[in-house]
C-alpha cells in the first residue's frame, strides 16, 4: 500500500494551510484532501491548475509533490500499473533503469531468453505513457518507450533469426513516433538505422536499405558523430550489395570522417567501437567479390572483437566465405568453428545465419569428414 502524500501535506503546512482552509481555496471539501493526503485517490486533472497555484508551484513541480511513496519499487510500480495517472519521475526512472539493464545483456545473453522482460517492460512504459499527464513525466515515459522498442524490434528479429520482418518494424516504428514527439534525433537515427538493417538482412532490399541508412545519417547530423558514422558505414554496404563500388567507397570515406569527429560526449557512444570500420569494410569487399581484401580486413578485426561475441560470430563468418571463395578450405573450417562456437553463446540471429550460409558454400565438399563435422554442428543449432 502506498505511504501518504507527505511531501503535499509538508508542502500545505509550509504556506500556512489546514486542511480545512486548504479544502476551501481549491473549492472542495475538507474529506477529498484527507483522501488526496493519504493516497487514496487522485486530484482530477480540473484540480491541477488550481492546486499548482495555491501551493506556489509549476505543474511539472506539481506532479512531484503529488507523488505517493510506496514501501519499496516493487510496491510503487505495481500501485503505479494499477493507478497508471499516479505516475512520477521515481517509478519512471525505476523502469528506464531496467531497459538499460536489459540492454546491457543484448550482446551477452540469448534474445529469446531476455524476450520475456524486455516485454513485460515495453508494456509497461507504453501503458504509463498513454496516461502520462503532459510535461516532464511524459517526455521522460516517451524517451523509454523509444528505447524500449527499439530494444524489442532487435530482440524479436535476432530470436527468430531474421526471418521476422513484420513484427521489428512495427516497434520500430512505435520507437520513431516517441522519439519524433520529444524531438530526440538520436532516439530517432537509431530506430532508423535497425530499420535499415532490416531491409539490407532481412527483405534483402539494398535499395530500401540504402534509402533508410541514408536518412539514418542525415537524422543523427547534428547530433551524433556515431550514428551518422554508422549510416554512411551501411549506406556504403548498400551500395557494396548493388555492386557499386566507387560510391560505396565513398560512403566508406564518408564514415571514417564521422568517426574522426567523434567526441567523448556523444551519447550514442556505447554503440561505437574502434573495430566497427574494418568490420563493414571486410564485409562491403566481400559484397564486392574483393575477397582477398575482404580476408585481409576481416582477419584483423576478428582480433579486436573479444568482448563482442555477436559481432565477432558475423566477422567470422564473413571470413569463412572469404576464405572458401578463394579456396582456401583448411582456413575456413577454422574460422567456422570459431564462429560456431560464439554462436551457441548468445545465439545472434546474424552470425547464424551467415554461418548457415558458409555451410551451404561448402555443399561441393559435404562427403569430407570435416564438412560433414561442420555440417552436424550446424544442425545442432537448428534444432536447438
Amino acid at each position: 500500500m502506498p505511504k501518504r502524500r507527505q511531501k503535499l501535506k509538508q508542502r500545505r503546512k509550509t504556506l500556512g494551510y489546514s486542511q480545512e482552509s486548504f479544502a476551501y481555496a481549491v473549492g472542495v471539501e475538507r474529506s477529498t484532501v484527507v483522501r488526496w493526503e493519504s493516497g487514496e485517490t487522485e486530484p482530477r486533472a480540473w484540480h491541477r491548475p488550481k492546486l499548482a497555484e495555491i501551493l506556489q508551484l509549476s505543474l511539472d513541480e506539481l506532479d512531484d509533490v503529488l507523488a505517493v511513496s510506496p514501501a519499496n519499487e516493487a510496491d510503487r510500480l505495481s500501485f503505479t500499473l494499477r493507478n497508471p495517472s499516479t505516475v512520477d519521475l521515481v517509478t519512471v526512472a525505476h523502469l528506464a533503469q531496467e531497459i538499460e539493464r536489459l540492454s546491457a545483456g543484448y550482446d551477452t545473453a540469448p534474445s529469446a531468453s531476455l524476450l520475456a522482460a524486455a516485454g513485460q517492460c515495453h508494456s509497461q512504459v507504453t501503458l504509463l505513457y498513454e496516461f502520462a499527464p503532459t510535461g516532464r513525466i511524459r517526455r521522460a515515459l516517451a524517451f523509454s518507450v523509444a528505447e524500449s522498442a527499439t530494444l524489442m524490434g532487435q530482440l524479436i528479429w535476432d530470436a527468430s533469426q531474421r526471418r521476422d520482418d513484420v513484427v521489428p518494424l512495427r516497434y520500430f516504428d512505435q520507437a520513431i513516433s516517441a522519439a519524433r514527439e520529444i524531438s530526440n534525433p538520436l532516439l530517432e537515427a537509431h530506430a532508423q538505422l535497425r530499420k535499415g538493417f532490416v531491409a539490407l538482412y532481412g527483405t534483402k532490399d539494398p535499395s530500401e536499405g540504402l534509402r533508410l541508412c541514408r536518412e539514418t545519417a542525415l537524422v543523427s547530423e547534428s547530433t551524433s558523430n556515431v550514428l551518422t558514422g554508422l549510416g554512411h558505414l551501411h549506406v556504403g554496404e548498400a551500395h557494396a550489395m548493388l555492386g557499386q563500388r566507387r560510391d560505396c567507397e565513398k560512403a566508406l570515406h564518408a564514415a571514417e570522417v564521422s568517426f574522426d569527429r567523434i567526441r567523448s560526449d556523444d551519447e550514442a557512444m556505447p554503440m561505437f567501437s574502434s573495430s566497427q570500420f574494418d568490420r563493414m569494410a571486410g564485409s562491403c569487399y566481400l559484397f564486392l567479390g574483393v575477397n582477398g581484401k575482404a580476408e585481409e580486413i576481416l582477419t584483423r578485426t576478428a582480433r579486436s572483437l573479444i568482448q563482442w561475441k555477436k559481432s565477432q560470430s558475423i566477422v567470422l563468418g564473413n571470413l569463412t566465405l572469404a576464405y572458401i571463395r578463394q579456396g582456401k578450405l583448411e582456413e575456413a573450417c577454422g574460422t567456422l568453428h570459431q564462429a560456431i562456437d560464439l554462436i551457441e553463446e548468445p545465439r545472434g540471429g546474424g552470425g547464424m545465419n551467415i554461418a548457415f550460409s558458409a555451410g551451404r558454400e561448402l555443399a561441393p565438399w559435404r562427403h569430407e569428414p570435416w564438412v560433414q563435422e561442420i555440417s552436424d554442428r550446424l544442425f545442432g543449432l537448428m534444432t536447438t
